[in-house]
């Protein structure tokens, strides 16, 4: 009798260890929702979807019908609305002053459910990756919030003459001209879609007059390293998967892609926004007989600013373009 008792108090304790969840932090709940995210019974199918465009749908080893990107695991797709999840932006001080120390915090939450946690998976090798424009898309960065025992997301922002101490590219950014800047909160909650926010922040001061682009630039260069963007058959186009060869050299001389060292689980990564409606592109280049292929499908005409960033010798390298795209049918 004594040890039944002693197993029926020991099935109690522990079917109520299990209900208790309020004083688990954020991390705690990522790792269980993983787990359950990817809980799949014997025999059923898998949902594959475009990480970009959670429309498209397919088979394990399939591309994007609308940018080439390959299909990635995702039970979730067709399930719930990416416009239910959001981010949740405060600022420390209220007031962003350009040149001077401040901080970004970013809380995840669902439209409806404020007060439920929202656990993000990591995502190339992050949970949210952040990306900075100023408003004339002069300006661009690619960082990634640390997150806090509170559950907010930081990044921190350094005064003008502050040295980073992160070597860049992780939790720190500068704000050193005033203006509107655009922050793209790119990120995938662990019960839903991926989601890519749209957060608009205005830094006071003294703002430079906003730079126009209006020539196109398919080259440039970082340190010792170029690259040239060369579209099929000459153009960018509306309404179609277009194909552009990416050409990395090094001193002039042609390189092979897989070469280059992995930034973010990945051989280089792509960033394009449209200057008039501010678009958003991400874009992983597929690495084809050792060259750099982008893949993507443009649906407005226009003039978009690009960001490619890899890493080679240790460093990290963005080279900004000015990509002219038209009307698939505008009169030649």
């Amino acid at each position: 009798m004594k040890n039944v008792k002693k197993l029926v108090f020991f099935l109690l304790s522990t079917a109520l260890t299990g209900c208790v969840t309020g004083d688990k932090s954020i991390e705690e709940v990522d790792s269980t929702a993983s787990l359950q995210h990817h809980a799949h019974l014997p025999g059923e199918d898998h949902i594959f979807a475009c990480p970009m465009h959670i429309e498209v749908t397919g088979k394990e080893g399939e591309s994007c019908s609308k940018c080439g990107m390959q299909l990635e695991h995702n039970d979730n797709a067709g399930k719930q609305s990416n416009d239910s999840f959001y981010m949740e932006f405060s600022t420390s001080p209220a007031i962003i002053e350009a040149g001077k120390e401040a901080a970004l915090y970013f809380n995840p939450k669902i439209k409806g459910r404020e007060k439920e946690l929202v656990p993000l998976e990591i995502h190339h090798e992050k949970k949210i990756h952040l990306i900075i424009v100023s408003e004339d898309l002069s300006y661009f960065d690619h960082i990634h919030p640390e997150y806090k025992a509170n559950g907010d997301y930081e990044i921190k922002v350094l005064a003008k003459d502050k040295p980073y101490t992160d070597k860049k590219g992780q939790n720190e950014t500068k704000f050193e001209t005033a203006g509107n800047y655009i922050l793209f909160a790119d990120f995938k909650p662990s019960i839903g879609n991926h989601t890519v926010d749209k957060i608009f922040l205005k830094v006071n001061g003294n703002a430079l007059s906003p730079k126009k682009f209006d020539k196109e630039k398919l080259s440039g260069t970082s340190g010792d390293y170029t690259v040239s963007l060369i579209p099929d058959g000459g153009k960018l186009v509306t309404g179609a998967l277009m194909n552009i060869d990416v050409l990395l050299k090094s001193n002039s001389k042609i390189i092979d892609a897989s070469a280059l060292e992995n930034y973010l689980g990945a051989k280089a990564h792509m960033v394009m926004i449209s200057t008039n409606e501010k678009n958003y592109l991400h874009i992983h280049p597929n690495i084809v007989n050792g060259r750099f292929k982008l893949n993507t499908t443009f649906e407005k005409a226009g003039t978009y600013r690009g960001w490619l960033q890899f890493k080679a010798d240790d460093t990290l390298h963005t080279i900004d373009f000015v990509i002219m795209v038209n009307e698939a049918n505008a009169e030649k």
